[in-house]
């Protein structure tokens, strides 16, 4: 499962890409590995979703929507792009792969699936847990992928953008590589060498990240709030992103293991969609939030994460969390919480 943490060079791209003939400004700040910096005056106009279906009448089918189908309490996205056909969603939900022979042989329809898909965000988490020896007194999860789509489209800020000159990045090697560059000729340039590409065993991976999310304030009151409550075990704070990317594979060959074993695979990972938190990172001028601040996200949670750790409770927490602690003051004025014995 990919978390927020340290990177080296090699791993994630460096502050001088382009996205279809956009500059990203330079930057000197920490990467984070599911974090990339973004620091842009305009907002991006927001991707179209698939192209919808047809309005030809066919008899005895029930008429298929359009766009997006609203979900009240949901963002509003296109939920069928996390399961699309011929795709399979890995066990630990960060990434869903396919070795449809047509997306290794046609590079225009592997680009309209890479655009797609990247109209939807990752789901970047927030996990609180708490243990004593072999005891577990706490682990709550929360959903913070709200936190990326606005309630206007119009106002989205994410984009896509292809690895740039002079980054380190799979370019179609087995290593890491700042060669070979394709200019700007964007993802349709790396799809074709995807494609022409003669290797037995190869793949081409979309990244969805999360930008100048402050992981590490929200870490801070965390475990402020934590230690509020009297908890002396061992208390860890992870923030993972599932539904993180997108593989595709070419089709396996008898010999796909031993190519694999001897000479390596072949990998793209050159393509990235950027899903902003803000504009900026926190604390820097100008700094505009897609939905809300981490100081407001945390006014409104801090009372229902400290009422469920309190509660020992084990699972998500939810509105349902909020709304109690909005209508009835549930994990206010929570104090020291009697942990019992260490086993």
């Amino acid at each position: 499962m990919a978390i927020f943490r340290d990177a080296t060079p090699s791993k994630v791209f460096n502050d001088r890409p382009t996205a279809y003939g956009r500059s990203v400004p330079k930057s000197s700040a920490r990467h984070l590995v599911g974090i990339e910096p973004f620091d842009r005056s305009s907002t991006p106009p927001p991707y179209s979703g698939p192209a919808s279906t047809s309005s030809v009448n066919i008899p005895n089918r029930q008429p298929q929507p359009k766009g997006p189908q609203k979900y009240p309490g949901l963002p509003l996205l296109d939920y069928r792009l996390y399961s699309p056909p011929l795709f399979e969603l890995s066990s630990d939900k960060t990434s869903i792969k396919t070795s449809a022979p047509y997306l290794s042989a046609n590079a225009t329809a592997l680009v309209s699936l890479i655009r797609s898909l990247a109209t939807v965000p990752p789901k970047p988490q927030v996990h609180i847990t708490g243990k004593r020896g072999r005891r577990v007194d706490f682990a709550v999860k929360l959903n913070l992928m709200s936190l990326l789509v606005p309630e206007d489209p119009k106002q989205r800020m994410d984009y896509l953008r292809c690895v740039g000159e002079g980054e380190v990045a799979f370019r179609g090697g087995a290593k890491p590589s700042a060669d070979p560059d394709v200019g700007e000729g964007g993802v349709e340039a790396w799809a074709r060498r995807f494609v022409e590409d003669p290797a037995g065993v190869k793949s081409f991976m979309l990244e969805r990240v999360v930008a100048n999310l402050d992981i590490n304030w929200l870490e801070g009151q965390i475990r402020s709030a934590v230690a509020a409550l009297n908890y002396k075990g061992h208390v860890n704070v992870a923030f993972p992103v599932t539904h993180s990317s997108v593989v595709v594979q070419n089709p396996g060959k008898l010999t796909s293991f031993f190519t694999t074993l001897f000479s390596g695979k072949n990998r793209y990972e050159v393509v990235k969609a950027v899903w902003p938190f803000a504009t900026h990172r926190n604390g820097e001028p100008g700094r505009k939030c897609v939905v809300q601040s981490e100081e407001t996200w945390w006014r409104e949670w801090r009372d229902p994460i400290r009422y469920a750790i309190s509660q020992k409770r084990q699972g998500y927490i939810t509105n349902e969390d909020k709304l109690e602690a909005i209508m009835e003051g549930a994990g206010k004025g929570v104090a020291a919480v009697d942990w019992g014995p260490e086993v």
